[in-house]
């Protein structure tokens, strides 16, 4: 007997949820009262959120430079605006704590306004480049309006996403138990990484071949899809609440510097911060290099470079997996993040041994290594963020974390390239191109690495005690009187 659309819809959803503690990362997460199809719907401002770095730094990169003749020192002024707001990510995240809503919201408006900017970015940001490549009829218009629309375009989108990642990771953590916190962020990172790869696909093909014209209709399709889907997003996520509303009216305004103070005074958070900006230097110098250097050092093709940033990819998502489950059975996230660090340490040697002849296996293997190290690395130190926090100082601790990760990893590539472009164009005795300029950045990443080991091993010591401490006082137990 054939089944009704009724019955086979609850068939196969309970067939879903059967299966997805099983084979989806981070699915077991999923409780009644906040099942997965809502923890997936809120990633959706991820998938938002990797768009727009597809685009910016991939998508925009390429078009800018090849097709549109704007000079690289410029593109990369462009690409590097957005960096100016992330010191703002840590009052971003503050405010969204201490914000008063007649409704009880605290999250949901900061989202909303983030997307606004996004959208905004988009919507001016193709005229805006045309006019300043000086295309068809604006090669007349003034270059300054060129030049003030792009920077406001990008500026619009930086800030926008700083703002929408930020609060976003603070809402999904408001919705889960504590001990569920390290599954939620990594099924938020992971819906990144698919953003990011299904954005690649699907906006290299649209740009096939290429016009001006398309170029419009795909950024501006882009501001499109980042309002819808970040709308279906926020339905219904973060509940109203008239009691919180009452508490937020009443209750004495904390100004922020106040709160910042607090935050920094906790034990091991100067420490904390200075692991997460020594370790996020040392990953991140090496992103825009692994490519050239894998062309150049071994001879891969453009198509076997692509299948190596896959290749890091995936070993960062193994990373967030392996950190996720076990801070989920009770890690120590310093301890944790100190491992990546180790390994991101052997991984960049086996890089730099792969043009001294370890070959295309080494050289594999090593970035692999390097995307498990980052993958840990970055889930382990946003964790210890989050349980470092007061529960009413999520936004702050994300805020701060996301801050100093994005202002450290901006640094990194922009050392990175620039210590490798020096090097190169220094005249080599043999005449041919030496791969000392790719091995000095990846020797300095190895150093970097090293100091964050150095400067975690106290603080997982000292996390150790600390989490000690607080299981005494949350589960005393009974003297013993003898």
């Amino acid at each position: 007997m054939a089944l009704d659309y009724q019955s086979y819809r609850t068939f196969a959803l309970s067939r879903l949820a059967r299966l997805a503690p099983r084979y989806l990362p981070f699915a077991d997460v999923a409780t009644e009262d906040v099942p997965l199809s809502r923890l997936l719907r809120l990633s959706l401002f991820q998938v938002t959120v990797g768009m727009a770095l597809v685009l910016l730094v991939g998508t925009l990169n390429r078009v800018m430079i090849v097709e549109l003749q704007v000079p690289a020192t410029l593109v990369a002024g462009m690409l590097a605006l957005p960096l100016l707001f992330a010191p703002f990510r840590t009052l971003i995240g503050f405010k969204s704590d201490t914000h008063v809503s007649a409704l009880g919201l605290r999250r949901v408006p900061y989202i909303w306004k983030g997307t606004m900017y996004q959208f905004g970015g988009f919507a001016i940001m193709p005229f805006a480049l045309l006019v300043l490549s000086g295309y068809g009829e604006a090669v007349d218009a003034p270059r300054w309006i060129g030049l003030s629309s792009a920077a406001l375009a990008f500026l619009l989108v930086g800030a926008g996403v700083h703002m929408v990642q930020t609060v976003g990771l603070a809402l999904a953590t408001d919705l889960v138990r504590e001990e569920d916190q390290p599954k939620v962020v990594g099924l938020m990172y992971v819906m990144l990484l698919v953003g990011m790869v299904l954005s690649a696909l699907i906006f290299g093909a649209l740009l096939s071949p290429y016009t001006p014209g398309r170029l419009v209709q795909v950024i501006q399709g882009s501001a499109v899809v980042t309002i819808a889907l970040n709308l279906f997003a926020l339905w219904k996520q973060e509940p109203r609440d008239r009691v919180r509303a009452r508490q937020m009216e009443t209750a004495p305004p904390v100004a922020f510097r106040a709160a910042w103070a607090d935050q920094i005074a906790t034990p091991g958070a100067l420490r904390l911060l200075t692991v997460i900006g020594l370790g996020t230097f040392g990953f991140g110098m090496a992103d825009v290099l692994l490519e050239p250097y894998g062309g150049q050092a071994l001879g891969f093709s453009v198509a076997e470079t692509t299948r190596l940033t896959a290749l890091l990819a995936a070993g960062t998502l193994a990373g967030f997996v392996a950190a996720s489950h076990l801070l989920g059975r009770g890690g120590i996230p310093a301890r944790l993040a100190l491992t990546g660090a180790a390994i991101g340490i052997p991984g960049f040697a086996a890089i730099i041994l792969a043009s001294q002849g370890g070959g295309a296996p080494t050289f594999l293997l090593g970035t692999l290594a390097t995307g498990l190290g980052a993958g840990l690395f970055g889930h382990a130190t946003l964790t210890a963020s989050i349980r470092g926090a007061a529960a009413n100082r999520i936004g702050l601790a994300l805020g701060t974390w996301g801050a100093v990760q994005a202002t450290c990893a901006g640094l990194g590539v922009a050392l990175g390239g620039i210590v490798r472009d020096v090097i190169t164009a220094m005249p080599s005795a043999d005449g041919r191109m030496s791969f000392a300029a790719y091995n000095t950045v990846f020797s300095i990443e190895i150093v970097f690495l090293c100091l964050t080991v150095l400067v975690a091993l106290p603080l997982a010591l000292q996390w150790r005690e600390h989490q000690a401490d607080r299981d005494m006082q949350q589960d005393p137990k009974p003297v013993e009187v003898p």
